[in-house]
């Protein structure tokens, strides 16, 4: 049996890119799959394909212990994070476990490339005891990039998100970044990934409020970090967060992540969290 070949996440995304840009007027190809190859020569591969390990209890003697499982894509698993504790998730549970003085034991189910489709699969792998207090859940660019159907990937993230609430925990999407953020892209380039991602994070949003998951919006929480600061905020690679790109990021999501265990969303209906909100 053939093993499926993984290239190096900058080259998916950067052909990903290639492709988006084939979906435009026949005029606007050339220009478009210019700039794609453009941004593969600037975008680097320094960081190679496997996110740092970061699981494990963090604050173990404060007791109560929550547990937190966090899915989704490269973001999600932390790769260019520069150690363990700087991964999302890390912070995450750091930040998590400071705010309520309970320990925060950390398992990360998400996968370097993924895209909404393998949402469902990482739920899958969870240990059949495994009961999550909370989910954070960050995925889409991936999507954005492989031209997959909107409709598409919402559904899957809605049924993710379903599974999680099944296994008893209170979940946490971090909506689809933008792309456009990337610096090494080019305009008009940057202006059709920026679209594109923005068109995915709102239908995510309206997918998996009615179900009572709180919403956060990273492009509206900390994108304006990495527009104003690309150099600190982003990795050598120059498109994944750097280990301050992660702590910023965490910081918008751990009072949600507070406010879901003190304060369950889901009797409220639809909740919108963004930067500054409340449940």
């Amino acid at each position: 049996m053939s093993v499926p070949v993984r290239r190096p996440a900058a080259l998916a995304l950067t052909a990903g890119l290639a492709a988006l840009a084939g979906s435009v007027a026949l005029g606007g190809r050339g220009l478009l799959a210019r700039q794609a190859a453009h941004a593969r020569e600037l975008i680097g591969k320094p960081l190679g394909e496997d996110a740092l390990v970061a699981d494990r209890t963090w604050k173990k003697k404060q007791g109560d212990r929550v547990d937190l499982l966090v899915l989704g894509d490269s973001i999600a698993a932390g790769l260019g994070a520069d150690r363990p504790r700087e991964t999302l998730g890390a912070r995450l549970a750091r930040g998590t476990a400071k705010r309520t003085g309970r320990a925060v034991r950390l398992r990360t189910a998400a996968v370097v490339g993924s895209e909404s489709s393998a949402l469902v699969d990482q739920v899958a792998g969870l240990p059949p005891a495994y009961r999550p207090d909370l989910a954070v859940v960050v995925v889409g660019g991936n999507d954005v990039t492989h031209r997959v159907p909107v409709a598409e990937s919402v559904a899957h993230l809605v049924a993710c998100v379903e599974a999680l609430q099944e296994l008893g925990a209170h979940v946490v999407v971090g909506t689809c970044p933008d792309l456009g953020m990337l610096r090494p892209l080019r305009q008009p380039l940057r202006g059709l990934a920026s679209r594109a991602s923005r068109q995915l994070a709102a239908a995510q949003a309206r997918g998996v409020a009615p179900l009572g998951a709180t919403v956060v919006s990273l492009s509206e929480a900390v994108g304006h970090h990495f527009v104003r600061e690309p150099d600190v905020m982003f990795s050598l690679d120059r498109f994944h967060p750097s280990s301050v790109g992660y702590q910023r990021t965490a910081q918008a999501l751990v009072p949600h992540l507070e406010a879901a265990l003190a304060r369950p969303c889901r009797e409220a209906g639809a909740t919108f969290a963004l930067a500054g909100g409340e449940c």
